[in-house]
């Protein structure tokens, strides 16, 4: 990925070029999400058994696919941290996250699609303890000579790693916190470029989410998607993250959905 994104890390690449071949233009302002995360945790982890969450999808616009789900109750899902949605223009995949959506939220608009294509979505959820808070404040405002100064010098701080010292023997991850991140620190780069570090303690996690939540918001969302065993990141902030509140997040998932499927048709005057 180009810094202009949320890192300089390459890793995601080929999926946000998936993602971008299925719409007719850009991704809108507001959901930059996907394609900001340093590292893409791989789409193939290890199946649960159980009963997955229930999807459903509506065309809202001939070119605009409105997604809802709920958890069955007493199934997996119920105590979920949050969702994974993903979508595919071929029955048999590959699946492309398009996004990673916390806990409470039921929907999401897909907006802006390729006309008369078929898109097929799933749905699965993930869940496992946060570490706790830290907080960020960064320079407000557009960042001055000496700050564009060193944005343009060597990122190598940027991409994802594993940092042996801080990996410890991990145990499984529970319900009530057990192997959690701990001692996650904020390191600031440059005026838009913070550095996080965190102790490992879980044995089996499929991932990390890093989390934000900003000054006007009432609660963590997830910024970066990060493979196992990563326990240090850089990131590359929007002007809403300069002042926020960072935690860690180690999360295994759960069952899939239902796959859903709707195809669309000409945009409005076509």
């Amino acid at each position: 990925m180009s810094p202009l994104t949320r890192s300089a890390a390459p890793t995601a690449l080929a999926a946000l070029v998936l993602a971008l071949s299925a719409c007719s233009g850009p991704p809108p302002a507001e959901d930059p999400r996907p394609n900001r995360s340093p590292a893409a945790t791989d789409a193939r982890a290890r199946p649960h058994a159980g009963t997955g969450p229930v999807l459903r999808a509506e065309l809202a616009s001939p070119t605009d696919i409105d997604l809802s789900w709920r958890d069955v109750d007493g199934a997996e899902g119920a105590d979920a941290s949050g969702h994974v949605l993903e979508f595919a223009t071929d029955a048999a995949g590959p699946y492309t996250v398009l996004r990673y959506l916390p806990r409470g939220v039921t929907g999401h608009r897909h907006p802006d699609l390729m006309p008369r294509t078929t898109f097929h979505y799933r749905l699965r959820a993930f869940r496992g303890p946060a570490s706790g808070p830290v907080d960020v404040a960064l320079p407000p405002g557009a960042p001055g000579a000496q700050d564009e100064t060193d944005e343009n010098t060597d990122h190598g701080w940027l991409p994802p790693r594993t940092d042996p010292a801080r990996t410890v023997r991990g145990r499984p991850l529970g319900p009530t916190g057990g192997g959690a991140p701990t001692d996650l620190k904020a390191a600031v780069k440059h005026a838009n470029g913070i550095l996080f570090r965190w102790t490992d303690n879980s044995s089996d996690e499929e991932g990390f989410l890093l989390e934000v939540r900003t000054r006007d918001a009432s609660g963590y969302v997830p910024v970066a998607v990060l493979d196992r065993d990563v326990n240090a990141v850089g990131l590359i902030t929007l002007p809403s993250e300069k002042r926020a509140s960072y935690r860690v997040r180690a999360f295994t998932y759960g069952a899939r959905s239902n796959v859903v499927r709707r195809t669309t048709g000409l945009p409005t005057g076509g």
